[in-house]
Order: structure tokens, then sequence, then C-alpha cells
């Protein structure tokens, strides 16, 4: 076959299926390790808050924890370009390794009991770290995985993505609820919440080793041939604000009604469950488990639809489920742990819907030269201001108002707020991520319609 025919119009359906494989693996994992250090944090956000913050408690620990979202618009800003320039693949080596080094390193800190308030400044420092090298992550595997996948199963196969949020979330919440089950409550907080810390370590050294393993994304080789990629990182940052900043604020509204949800759910449920609705620790990690297990089930399934019935009817149908939803199904886990159970899993399965599809609909609102830029910043910006933000948000509202429903009530402004800003997303289902043009759009299928004659 000629280098001519070797080109098609869906730059991922001349991909093996073994390198799309790899690709998929390689996204996944270093999602998985993002994801598992944010959930070890959220898990035994009580144990930290006894070792680190004996005098404010979780409000110190939530706050730490909202330490490291303020650094990923930063790291955004600087490895989203800097993945338009250099490559993706690079970029997403270098960020795993930091992420897995920080989270190692919590795992080995000393105490506020043993150097004060010094403790508070190295977990600060950890927290900083991940933060900047998690700016790069997520923007730089969901593109990854857009960019391989072909365009008529990028649902599909974008969800193996998610698959890796999920997976990483129910791997530290299963890690620290068999350890605790292990050693006991006691030597948890005394010790125990170490181990979880320390496990990510080798987790991130394998996600490593299996992105230095992979090639370059069909379509940014694509954009490097035909001379297009953006010649310095800061000509990639001033081309997204001049021509892409309204695509940047769209993105921002859908994020924030994305992390919302998900932070409430996936990391803030635990706590709620305990400190609010009355569960023993161990009961709320495992009725949390139970529910991620549910939402793995139907992610890919989610994921397939999207490239059926397309993005946009996906996200509105989950938007509009958490509406109606989310108050009674949180009114049903105050009935006990099986009524809880079935509360947590129809609110994550609704919820699933939007998770399949991030990376299918995301990458896709932006060209290819600015890609991984305007997902990485446009993300980060709003997972720092409602992500990072959400458990204190939520801590602090069921207090101002006295209310264990308010987390059930913010869903739902956030919610609201994603209907407004799904308006003006363009539907990319099916449509190319090749070119210079934003996909969905006249103007991408015309440069994709001459790219395909010219290589005829």
């Amino acid at each position: 076959m000629s280098q001519a025919e070797s080109s098609p119009v869906d730059a991922g359906q001349d991909v093996d299926p073994k390198t799309l494989r790899k690709a998929i693996t390689g996204s996944a994992v270093g999602n998985a390790t993002e994801w598992y250090d944010y959930g070890v944090y959220a898990y035994v956000a009580v144990e930290i808050a006894d070792n680190f913050f004996p005098d404010s408690g979780l409000v110190g620990t939530f706050l730490v924890f909202a330490v490291s979202f303020l650094l990923r618009p930063l790291g955004g800003l600087v490895w989203g370009p800097m993945g338009d320039r250099i490559g993706r693949q690079r970029v997403l080596a270098m960020t795993i390794l930091l992420m897995a080094a920080a989270t190692f390193l919590v795992g080995v800190l000393p105490t506020y009991d043993d150097i004060g308030v010094w403790a508070v400044v190295l977990l600060v420092a950890l927290r900083v770290v991940q933060g900047f090298s998690t700016g790069g992550e997520y923007g730089g595997a969901a593109t990854f995985m857009a960019e391989y996948a072909p365009d008529k199963r990028r649902g599909f196969f974008g969800s193996f993505l998610e698959f890796g949020t999920i997976a990483g979330f129910t791997l530290a919440i299963a890690v620290v609820f068999v350890t605790e089950s292990i050693i006991g409550a006691q030597a948890m907080t005394d010790w125990g919440w170490r181990i979880p810390f320390l496990i990510g370590g080798p987790i991130g050294l394998i996600g490593l080793y299996v992105r230095l393993k992979l090639d370059e994304t069909p379509v940014f080789r694509e954009l490097e041939a035909q001379g297009n990629v953006e010649s310095s990182a800061g000509n990639a940052i001033r081309d997204l604000f001049a021509n892409f900043w309204p695509t940047i604020l769209v993105l921002m509204g859908m994020v924030a009604a994305l992390n919302i949800a998900n932070y409430t759910l996936l990391a803030y449920m635990p706590t709620y469950l305990t400190e609010t609705a009355g569960f023993e620790s161990s009961q709320g990690d495992l009725l949390v488990i139970f529910g991620q297990v549910a939402m793995l089930v139907f992610l890919p399934i989610a994921g397939a639809m999207s490239d059926r019935v397309g993005r946009k009817p996906m996200w509105a149908g989950s938007f509009i489920g958490l509406i109606l939803l989310s108050v009674p199904m949180f009114l049903l886990m105050s009935l006990g742990f099986w009524p809880a159970v079935l509360g947590f899993a129809v609110l994550g399965i609704v919820y699933v819907a939007q998770l399949a599809t991030i990376s299918a609909t995301f990458p896709a609102m932006f060209p290819s030269q600015v890609r991984y830029g305007g997902m990485a910043i446009g993300y980060n910006i709003s997972t720092a201001l409602f992500g990072g933000t959400a458990l204190y948000v939520n801590d602090a509202l069921i207090g101002a108002f006295d209310n264990n429903l308010m987390p059930a009530y913010y869903m739902i402004l956030a919610s609201v707020v994603g209907l407004i800003s799904l308006r003006f997303v363009v539907e990319t289902a099916g449509a190319s991520c090749r070119g210079t043009q934003v996909p969905g759009t006249p103007e991408s299928e015309a440069e994709i319609a001459a790219m395909a004659a010219r290589s005829s």
C-alpha cells in the first residue's frame, strides 16, 4: 500500500488493533494513577486531619486538597501548549512520573506531632507538585485517546479513559477498606494511612513503562508532516486565546457541572456517609465500592451509545437526570445501607453518561494544533474552581444551612449550568479530529475532503 493510500480520512482507522490497545492502556493507566491519588487523599481525609491538622480537622484537610487544584491551571498552561509543540506522548511520560513520585512521598511524610507546622508545609508542597503535573495529565490523556480512536467509535474507545478514572477511585477505596479491615481503625489512624500512598509509586511506574512504549498519535504525526505544528508553545497560547476563547468558556461551563457531580459522588461521598449520614467508615467505603463497580459496567455501554445517538443527547440526559433524581436519591441514602447502595448507584449510573463521553467530546471542541492546550487550560481552570473546592463547599453548605441535602442541591445547580453550556457545543459524533479546523463544522469537513483528495 502506498503512503497516499495509507492516509484515510479517518486517521484512526489504519491503526492496528494491537497499537490501539496499547494507546488505550497507556491513556487509561495514567488516568487511573491520577485519580488513585485524589481518591486516596479523599478516602483517608479523617486520618490526614488527625495527623496533620489536629486543630482545624477536616477543614484543613479539604483546603489542602483544594490547593493541588489551584496549580492545575498553571500546569495546563505549561504542559498543554508544550504537548501541542513537541507531542502528546512525551509530555504524558513526564506528567505520570511527577504524579507518582508526589503520591509516594506523601506516604513517608513526618506528621504534625513529629515536626509541627513543617509537616503541613511538606504536605502542601507535594500537593502542589501533584496538582501541577495533573494539569497536563488529563487533557493530554483525553487528547491522546481521541486522536488514536477511530472516528466512528471514539465514544466507545474514549470511555476506557474514564474506566481508568473509576478504576483509580475504586482501587483507592478498596486499598483503604482492605487495609483498615486488616489492621483496625486505630492503626489506620496511627500509620496505616501511609500504605495507600506508598502503593501509588509502583502503580505510576507501571504507567510510565507503558507510556514510554507508545508512539505519537496519528493526528499529531500528520500535523507535523504538513508543517502545521505551532512554532512555539507561546504561539500556541496566543493562537488559543485569540481565536478560541469562546470555546474555552463553553468547556469551562461543562467541566464545572461535570466536576461538581464527580467530586461530590466519588470523592466527598465517603466523608458524607460517615460524618453526616451516620455510617461506619468501613460501611461508607464498601457502599462506594459497590456503586463504582456498577459505574464501571456501564461506562463502555454509554460510550458506545454516544457513537450512535451523539454526544449532546448523552450529556443532556445526564444533566436532566441529576436535576430530577439528586434529591430523591440522597433521601434514599439516609434510610440504611442497602437503600444507600441503590441511591448512590442510580446517581452514579446517571452521571456515567457524562463521564463516558468526556474524551470524545472535549478534545473535539478544538482543532488539532491547539487541542492539547485548549483542553488542558479550560479543563483545569474550571476543575480548580469547582472540582478542588467541591469537598469543602459541600461540607460548608451542610453546616451553613443545617441541611444534609445541600450536596444534592449543589449538583442540581451545576447541572443547570451544564445544560446552558451544552447549547453552544458542536456535535462531533463521527466527525474527524484531523486538520486545523474545529471538528464537526463545515470548514473542517471541507478541509478533510481536500486532504482526502490530495492523498488519493
